[in-house]
């Protein structure tokens, strides 16, 4: 299968090394100091599930360089989405189809005005990996696991060709009948972990080990899954005690990717997580003070560390 993958941090890094382990042609988009180590040193992933190192990657900062794909993993930051969607739109346009692993709820929308309904199944990452330094990926526990899907009348045989060739490579992967509620799902429990291990400053284990920030966490997952539930998401009435349970699963140093952009001074995703679900109530006429505070705690980091003034 070719895949293009756009954006080749965490989840397109360790993602896209795994397929093209297995023998699918991948070309990896990437910039700057990352691009270059990739075309001298290849990729490398550091991982608990396994170690690998690519010593040669097909590897590009234009798009445009890039031949028809099958598949385009689009996993580039949330202010990125409408000019790289533009940019690989091209690649998919002979009926390949763009998989979103972003985080947030936007990027299926904005996909499908830019390359067509027809070429685009929202695709869902578990999984806790980052560059660790230009053209390494470092992946934190054994967590790494993909969820695909189709939107009612969307491209699922192509869909099922993409898990396919992604169980091949040793992917733990599903293609779920409700891709909307698989999204919403991992929102409400990003939402919250992003917010309170960035307003904390701290992993996982230090969040679920104190009753107040961990409280603070339950009270933010349950205000987007209220906001889901106004919104008509199916999303189960225990949802809540289950999002306390993959917590304490967690490893105990496990950042989410946010907290990891907080303290490299780089932008933040917050406008589009906390800031979301605040902004959802608002509009749906449910509380969420809390997701409102995790908000309102980054705002003078969204641009990236704040310059003294």
């Amino acid at each position: 299968m070719r895949i293009a993958v756009m954006g080749t941090g965490g989840v397109g890094g360790y993602f896209g090394a795994r397929l093209a382990l297995a023998g699918n042609d991948v070309t990896f988009i990437a910039r700057g100091a990352h691009l270059a180590a990739l075309r001298d040193h290849g990729l490398r992933v550091e991982s608990a599930a396994g170690p690998l190192h690519l010593t040669r990657v097909q590897a590009t900062a234009d798009p445009a360089e890039v031949a028809p794909a099958d598949v385009v993993m689009f996993c580039v930051k949330l202010w990125d989405v409408e000019a790289a969607a533009a940019a690989v739109a091209p690649l998919v346009a002979a009926g390949g189809i763009v998989v979103p692993f972003q985080n947030g709820l936007v990027t299926p929308e904005i996909l499908e005005r830019v390359v067509g309904p027809a070429h685009v199944a929202p695709g869902v990452a578990y999984i806790a990996a980052a560059i660790r330094a230009p053209g390494v990926i470092a992946h934190t526990g054994t967590m790494a696991r993909l969820r695909v899907g189709a939107f009612p009348g969307g491209p699922q045989s192509r869909v099922e060709a993409f898990a396919a060739a992604a169980r091949a490579a040793g992917i733990d992967i599903d293609v779920s009948p409700d891709i909307r509620r698989a999204l919403w799902e991992k929102f409400c429990f990003l939402s919250a972990l992003s917010g309170c291990t960035s307003l904390a400053r701290q992993p996982a284990g230090a969040i679920r080990a104190d009753p107040d920030l961990r409280g603070t966490f339950e009270a933010a997952v349950r205000e987007a899954w209220s906001v889901g539930r106004a919104q008509g998401v199916p999303l189960p009435d225990d949802f809540v005690a289950s999002q306390m349970r993959a917590l304490d699963g967690l490893p105990a140093e496990m950042k989410a990717s946010m907290l990891n952009d907080l303290e490299a001074g780089r932008r933040l995703e917050a406008p589009w997580l906390s800031g979301a679900v605040a902004a959802l109530a608002q509009a749906a006429g449910v509380a969420a003070p809390v997701s409102g505070v995790l908000y309102a705690a980054v705002k003078p980091y969204l641009a990236g560390a704040p310059r003294p003034g």
